[in-house]
C-alpha cells in the first residue's frame, strides 16, 4: 500500500464534520492528541481524517501549520496499522485529530502517539458493529399530506357543528 495521503482521505464535507462533532461520535485522549471518531458508510476511503490545532494553543499560523504537518505525516506513515483492520471488517471511519498541548513537540513523539492511537482505533472498530447507511428524512409523500388535510377538514366541520 503506498504511503501517501490522498485528497479523498481528508475530511472536507461539512455535513460529516457536523455529524462527527454532533454528539454521536466516540472519543479518547492520548496526549497530545484527542481523537474523535465515527463509523460511517458510503465513503470513498476506509478512513478519512481531519486535523485541528486551536488558535488558542498557538497564536502564530506558522506553528499551527507545523503541528498539522507533523500529525498528517505521522498518520501517513502509520496508517497501515488501521486500514487493513477496517477493510477486513468492511467499516469506514471519519476521524478527527485535535492537538491539545501548548508546546511544540518532536515529530518522533507525535509519531509514537499516533501508532498507539491507530492500534487502539483498530481494536475498537473490531468490537463495534458495522454501521447502517445513514438515512436522511425524506419529504412526506403527497398521499399522507392529503389524508392529513382531510382529517383536519373533518375536525373543523365537527367544531363548527358544536359551535352551532
Amino acid at each position: 500500500m503506498p504511503e501517501t495521503l490522498h485528497k479523498a482521505e481528508r475530511l472536507c464535507r461539512k455535513k460529516l464534520i457536523e455529524e462527527l462533532f454532533g454528539g454521536k461520535a466516540r472519543s479518547f485522549t492520548s496526549f497530545p492528541l484527542r481523537v474523535v471518531f465515527l463509523p460511517v458508510a458510503d465513503q470513498p476511503c476506509p478512513a478519512t481524517i481531519l486535523v485541528s490545532v486551536s488558535k488558542r494553543r498557538f497564536k502564530r499560523a506558522v506553528k499551527r501549520n507545523r503541528v498539522k504537518r507533523q500529525i498528517r505525516e505521522a498518520y501517513r506513515l502509520n496508517k497501515q496499522l488501521l486500514l487493513p483492520a477496517l477493510q477486513a471488517q468492511g467499516q469506514q471511519l471519519v476521524i478527527a485529530f485535535i492537538y491539545l498541548s501548548d508546546k511544540l513537540l518532536p515529530t518522533q513523539q507525535i509519531q509514537g502517539q499516533m501508532r498507539q492511537i491507530l492500534l487502539r482505533l483498530a481494536e475498537q472498530t473490531q468490537q463495534q458493529p458495522v454501521p447502517q447507511k445513514l438515512t436522511h428524512p425524506q419529504p412526506m409523500a403527497q398521499q399522507p399530506v392529503q389524508q392529513q388535510t382531510a382529517n383536519q377538514q373533518s375536525m373543523q366541520e365537527q367544531s363548527m357543528q358544536e359551535q352551532q
